[in-house]
């Protein structure tokens, strides 16, 4: 069979483009050309090649580039924007090819020999706030450099990014006018003890301990630190610190509180590791850095065989336990918050508790909050589709008052959150139900909930979705005479 599985990795993505290409073409079309070639095999490429990074594509006016490291990242546009610089020296400006780099480092799908997702997004668009020879990094990779580069960054605050829902916080590279990067500025001790927590829930996963004294358990540890991180930042609706950030905790005894205030998160996972007997023990906490509140504690002992499955089963075991009581913390947070204070995400919250009590008044007040969130964030994918379910959930439990207007509801919010994001593990897992009930095309659904499950194959929402588009396909062809048994 097929591995239609899709490959997912984080990196440290670098977007490069000429500003004002256009009117640089408009000029001389075939000189610019040229000299863009020019700029992109001899200076660009190799820098890439040099910093341990890889050329995914030239972009036309342009370049996207992948690293293993946001630190040789960095050091590479810097090394990138000082050699343009001394090109440019002896160029009239009307002539100058000037880069603007964007950095941002994050989850991405790789398809082939090319690169896609938000972190490639993100990149993009800080390239685009960019000055030109200048580089614009997220507060992500901002936080994974800090400390170890001898650059100075420029906080922006929050930006409005094209197509991104959310605004982001991105930083500017100080760059003096011949490209070399100003020195680095001291931050402020309140901003690098508090940063302020992100709109949507955030965590981060610490190195778990090695307790069993043998230094090969190390190796498991991280991985498995590694293994969970990954696992967690599939769901969309977790803001997930970066291994290298969390990494820098490592072997020091730290303070949950601290530690949340300083990576700017709510959530903190931690755990040890100890091997005793052929066996292997797991312990894993959450805890709201906030409060310091235990929210969940458990503990895997499986026995020490094949280390790399072990490390996949313990990951599943442990996201799967954390993932419900984080979105049961914030869905109990969102409905202690005054109704004036509530945002889209809260409205979400709130309309999801709605949604799970199954009841008439819980569907039409879950319909009700979901449009308000709308109202506030047209874009907002997850609730134009948790909407259509609402509506599935009309019709299915006899509360439509109109069966053939909540029909067409479900299908039309199903549209809608299909053209804002048919990415999202949780997006096709609401798709898939509404099309299998709604329209009744249980191959697209189980289509559908394939996709959801390969991108996210810690979610019982796609699981949930795969199951039941099975079953009611099998229902269909029961009832068609294709098996002979009744259908349940």
């Amino acid at each position: 069979m097929t591995d239609n599985r899709v490959e997912r990795r984080l990196a440290a993505i670098l977007a490069a483009d000429v500003a004002g290409y256009s009117r640089l073409t408009g000029l001389d079309e075939e000189g610019t050309h040229v000299r863009l070639r020019e700029r992109l095999r001899g200076l660009a490429d190799p820098k890439i090649s040099e910093h341990r990074g890889k050329v995914v594509k030239h972009t036309g006016d342009g370049v996207l580039a992948e690293f293993g490291s946001v630190v040789d990242a960095v050091r590479c546009a810097i090394e990138v924007q000082r050699g343009m610089a001394e090109q440019n020296a002896a160029m009239p400006q009307v002539k100058r090819i000037e880069f603007r780099i964007g950095i941002h480092v994050g989850d991405i799908i790789v398809d082939d020999k090319d690169i896609f997702g938000d972190g490639v997004n993100i990149a993009a668009r800080l390239e685009g706030i960019a000055e030109p020879g200048g580089v614009c990094i997220s507060d992500d990779a901002q936080r994974q450099v800090r400390g170890k580069v001898d650059f100075a960054f420029e906080d922006m605050g929050l930006q409005n990014l094209k197509n991104i829902v959310e605004p982001m916080r991105a930083w500017r590279l100080r760059m003096h006018a011949n490209g070399s990067a100003a020195a680095p500025i001291e931050l402020p001790v309140e901003s690098t003890q508090a940063l302020a927590l992100p709109d949507k829930p955030s965590i981060a996963v610490l190195p778990f301990q090695n307790m069993s004294g043998d230094p090969e358990q190390e190796y498991f540890a991280d991985g498995m630190v590694e293994e969970i991180t990954t696992a967690l930042s599939r769901f969309k609706w977790l803001f997930v610190i970066a291994r290298n950030s969390s990494f820098t905790f490592k072997g020091k005894a730290v303070d949950v509180k601290e530690v949340g205030r300083r990576l700017g998160v709510r959530y903190v996972l931690e755990g040890s590791v100890r091997k005793t007997l052929g066996k292997v023990r797991i312990t894993g906490q959450l805890i709201d850095a906030v409060t310091g509140t235990h929210i969940w504690v458990d503990r895997f002992e499986r026995d020490l065989t094949d280390i790399f499955a072990l490390q996949d089963e313990v990951t599943v075991a442990v996201v799967s336990a954390i993932q419900p009581k984080l979105f049961q913390t914030e869905i109990a947070m969102a409905t202690r918050r005054r109704p004036e204070n509530l945002t889209a995400y809260d409205f979400y919250l709130r309309a999801m508790q709605q949604f799970y009590l199954t009841t008439r008044e819980g569907v039409a007040e879950t319909l009700r909050l979901a449009h308000r969130a709308l109202e506030l964030d047209p874009r907002f994918g997850l609730v134009a589709a948790l909407a259509g379910a609402s509506h599935v959930q009309n019709v299915l439990w006899g509360y439509a008052i109109d069966p053939q207007f909540d029909r067409k509801e479900a299908v039309r919010l199903l549209r809608l959150a299909l053209s804002v994001d048919d990415s999202d593990p949780d997006i096709l897992a609401w798709a898939a139900i509404i099309s299998a009930f709604m329209v009744g095309d249980h191959e697209s659904a189980i289509e559908l909930a394939d996709r959801a499950v390969a991108l996210n194959p810690n979610s019982y929402q796609a699981w949930a979705a795969e199951a039941t588009s099975i079953e009611l396909r099998g229902c269909q062809r029961k009832r068609s005479g294709a098996l002979n048994a009744p259908c349940a």
